[in-house]
């Protein structure tokens, strides 16, 4: 099995995909061009590929496709099936993980299934009202990085809610809310990383707040008990289990006052930006941006030759 100590990326062609036609193109660029940046002492050839729509042209030659296209197309399974059409290895998960992780819906069933601890849940189509009360959170279950949520307080609020997330699909993924500190955990291959924990500066973890330099403070490792630490790692690394997954991720978990984690989404091609929590807990355990960078492609590609 191929492991990061007899891996090298030296002289390959790797091409970073990035942008997409999405609702995270922008962000997708800011991480492309920092995975460009840290492939560089790596010895790769790197070739930075902005896709504006849903159709790709690989330069002759290409080694390994780094794939940092957050959200619609790059993390749901289209990109992955482009590829494997292809030929052409690429780093994360296949085209059926991606679309179980990316669709909370599905993810929400594999959690219960496989006993992941998570918020009370359920789908509407429209005309239906919830049965959950309120306070509850309202998602679009196919939108990444917290896109079209709204966290609900009163029954004025319900329909617009719903009505915004229709607007992005035919389905609405209801949950019940959990007031508590909001924690993050990378997963690369089958390791946890240290906890993160997100403080924003108001209000919860929504786009803004994950994507404005200042908009929330970060804590790594989590100020946590041990055993605690351990608890939020195994629930992460179960969701991760849960969902087929064997490249990295990133688990984001709500931890309540009584100290239990409910797991919120599995995120396959997590953010990569100076901002972003991935390369912040890899740093805390000694692994550089560069390094990760390249683990991710060793992963990829063992998971590739299995």
């Amino acid at each position: 099995m191929t492991t990061i100590e007899q891996f090298s990326l030296a002289g390959k062609s790797v091409v970073v995909l990035m942008g997409g036609p999405g609702a995270e193109r922008a962000v997708s660029l800011r991480s492309g061009a920092a995975v460009c940046e840290a492939l560089a002492p790596t010895g790769a050839m790197v070739t930075a590929l902005d896709v504006a729509g849903r159709t790709i042209d690989l330069p002759a030659g290409t080694d390994l496709v780094f794939n940092i296209i957050h959200g619609t197309f790059g993390e749901d399974g289209e990109l992955q099936d482009i590829l494997d059409r292809m030929g052409v290895p690429y780093t994360g998960e296949g085209a059926a993980g991606s679309r179980l992780a990316f669709d909370k819906i599905a993810s929400k069933r594999c959690f219960d299934a496989a006993g992941v601890p998570n918020a009370a849940w359920e789908m509407l189509a429209a005309g239906q009202s919830p049965s959950l009360p309120l306070p509850f959170v309202a998602k679009p279950p196919r939108e990444g990085s917290s896109v079209g949520v709204h966290l609900v307080h009163d029954e004025a609020s319900v329909a617009p809610a719903i009505e915004d997330c229709l607007s992005r699909g035919p389905e609405v993924l209801i949950e019940a809310f959990v007031s508590g500190r909001e924690l993050t955990v990378g997963i690369l291959g089958d390791r946890a990383l240290p906890v993160v924990e997100i403080v924003p500066k108001e209000g919860f973890y929504d786009y803004e707040h994950k994507y404005t330099k200042g908009g929330s403070e970060y804590f790594c490792p989590a100020h946590l008990p041990d055993a605690l630490t351990a608890t939020v790692q195994a629930a992460a690394l179960a969701a991760h289990s849960s969902l087929g997954l064997e490249v990295y991720s990133r688990v984001d978990v709500l931890l309540d006052e009584a100290g239990n984690p409910y797991v919120l989404e599995v995120n396959t091609i997590p953010g990569m930006t100076e901002t972003s929590l991935l390369p912040k807990a890899a740093a805390v355990v000694g692994i550089s941006f560069s390094a990760l960078c390249e683990e991710i492609a060793a992963l990829s590609l063992a998971k590739c030759r299995r």
